[in-house]
């Protein structure tokens, strides 16, 4: 091990440490210098609150992790932690995990820290979850049926019924407009949800104020024992065997938020661990919302746009993110579901190997891609264009940059804010951040910084990859995709996006009988061209093409 200051360099000593851990894990050991080893099911819950008021903020997401142990105990982690130390934390949803827990006499706290989280149901996945270095390498797969039921339960002290059965049973239909027809879409008909269903109303034991307390001031929902409750008053007549997912409907509201992720319960007499959401009637009454919570439960998480702030329902590109802006409406089912970024199908496995294009870290060829719209389900192209900014034989292990075309058309797309090619920032695996150019960065990326359009020419931060949109094509887009000539050196986050010269103002001199605009390929890009020092820092740069 290497130090540095007296202090062990923990990045170059995690993947080792990975790796042991996770031997030990299956032996059913523990080393001498951690607290301890426990396995069990990592549980993650989001919470996302109703469109903000006008003139007020929307409050902030919430996101909560559980170990569920084997003897039906839970244990709630710390997220900070768990995000350090699992790597991509979200690829671990609803998966067995063994988690190394530091021994208290090394931190301040008398509560264990937590050092390393890894996958312990390897060997039951298709592809191995790790890799040689111990890093998760991805999502476990969610392919075929995916059949979700919904209960629907009324407080005891609250009678009203907002919506009859029949609402929420055809809310499951294959017919354009119904989740069974919106996730096969999504998907490219890699999940269904045959077979699922409503059941309801269920009347549970106690009234809301059981179920929602004070907690510091505010509400707090206890989520568990709503499912506990509600599914306890279920079961009787609800047939949960082979059930994947299950969406509950209250007809109150809970605290201010709709949740989704993954949850326990006594079910079919037994610990049932499944998927689960939690929805107050804002939320059932339009299926944007009822979506991004069943994408919570497919192990999901938000997406963001390149702002800087607090509020990730700021990407109207994806229902993980803003499920409400852009969004198609239905007279029987409110909002729509727009469609999820290209990375996150990717997280999933819903993007066939025939349809990704990894343009690795030191690439030195230039090339034309023809990009096709992500809505397109048949397409024989490239949907989605990686820029890998690591050396390493993963793409995904640092930074990478997604391309995708995108169209305002079909029955979820069609009020997206305009055709365009739209690129995510995704580091670690985590959360996909559009991309804009706009200076300052719109607080909504349904602008036109946010989409690549043709004669646009765009580089990564570190100058290693440039990618310019040369023509619109029947089903998206040709690109050019090859090294920054001349290579850039930059320490933002946020690329520039190179745009041609603007038109001269009219006190200025005829533009008339200019030269012939030159190929992008020959543009030469003049650093000094791209802003003042305090917008290079900040990433926050437009610079024109001369």
């Amino acid at each position: 091990m290497k130090q540095r200051d007296g202090k062990v360099d923990a990045a170059r000593w995690a993947p080792v440490r990975r790796v042991f851990l996770l031997g030990l894990a299956c032996l059913g050991t523990s080393p001498a210098w951690a607290q301890s080893i426990e396995q069990g099911l990592l549980q993650l819950q989001w919470g996302d609150p109703p469109p903000a008021v006008p003139g007020q903020p929307r409050q902030a997401p919430q996101l909560v992790a559980y170990l569920q142990q084997d003897d039906g105990s839970r244990r709630e982690l710390d997220v900070a932690q768990a995000h350090r130390a699992a790597g991509d934390l979200y690829a671990l949803a609803n998966r067995r995990v063994a988690i190394s827990f530091a021994s208290s006499t090394r931190v301040m706290s008398s509560a264990p820290a937590i050092e390393v989280i890894v996958p312990a149901d390897r060997l039951t996945q298709g592809a191995p979850a790790v890799g040689a270095d111990g890093r998760v390498m991805a999502a476990a797969p969610v392919t075929g049926t995916t059949r979700w039921v919904t209960l629907m339960c009324r407080f005891g002290d609250i009678t009203e019924e907002q919506k009859a059965l029949s609402f929420f049973q055809s809310q499951y239909g294959e017919a354009v407009g119904q989740l069974g027809h919106y996730w096969k879409e999504v998907s490219y008909d890699k999940i269904n949800l045959a077979g699922s269903t409503a059941h309801g109303w269920f009347a549970l034991p106690q009234p809301r104020s059981h179920y929602v307390t004070k907690v510091d001031g505010k509400d707090k929902a206890d989520l568990k024992k709503l499912f506990a409750d509600c599914g306890a008053a279920a079961d009787p007549s609800v047939d949960f065997n082979g059930v994947q997912g299950i969406n509950l409907m209250f007809n109150g509201e809970l605290d201010g938020f709709a949740w989704g992720g993954s949850s326990c319960a006594t079910l079919e007499g037994r610990n049932f661990c499944t998927r689960v959401t939690w929805n107050p009637p804002w939320s059932f009454n339009n299926l944007a919302p009822l979506a991004h919570e069943m994408g919570h439960g497919y192990g999901l998480p938000h997406s963001d746009n390149s702002d800087g702030d607090d509020d990730t329902y700021d990407n109207p590109w994806d229902v993980m993110s803003d499920s409400w802006s852009n969004a198609v409406r239905d007279a029987t089912y409110g909002s729509r579901p727009k469609h999820i970024n290209i990375f996150q199908r990717h997280r999933l496995s819903w993007v066939d190997s025939a349809r990704r294009l990894v343009i690795p870290y030191g690439n030195t060829a230039t090339r034309q891609v023809d990009l096709d719209f992500a809505h397109l389900a048949g397409s024989g192209s490239t949907q989605m264009l990686v820029l890998s900014l690591s050396p390493q034989p993963d793409p995904y292990a640092t930074v990478v940059y997604t391309v995708e075309a995108r169209k305002p058309e079909g029955a979820y797309e069609g009020a997206l804010a305009g055709t365009a090619v739209i690129i995510h920032k995704v580091e670690n695996s985590g959360t996909a951040y559009s991309i804009d150019a706009d200076v300052p960065p719109a607080t909504r990326s349904n602008n036109e910084g946010s989409m690549f359009k043709v004669g646009e020419r765009w580089v990564t931060p570190d100058g290693s990859h440039a990618i310019h949109v040369d023509a619109a094509t029947a089903t998206g887009f040709r690109l050019t995709v090859g090294p920054s000539v001349p290579p850039r050196v930059m320490s933002s986050p946020l690329p520039p996006l190179l745009k041609p010269s603007p038109v001269p103002a009219p006190s200025l001199p005829s533009a008339a009988g200019a030269a012939a605009p030159v190929a992008p390929a020959a543009v030469p890009v003049r650093q000094e061209l791209c802003g003042d020092a305090r917008g290079m820092a900040r990433g926050r740069v437009r610079c024109s093409v001369r």
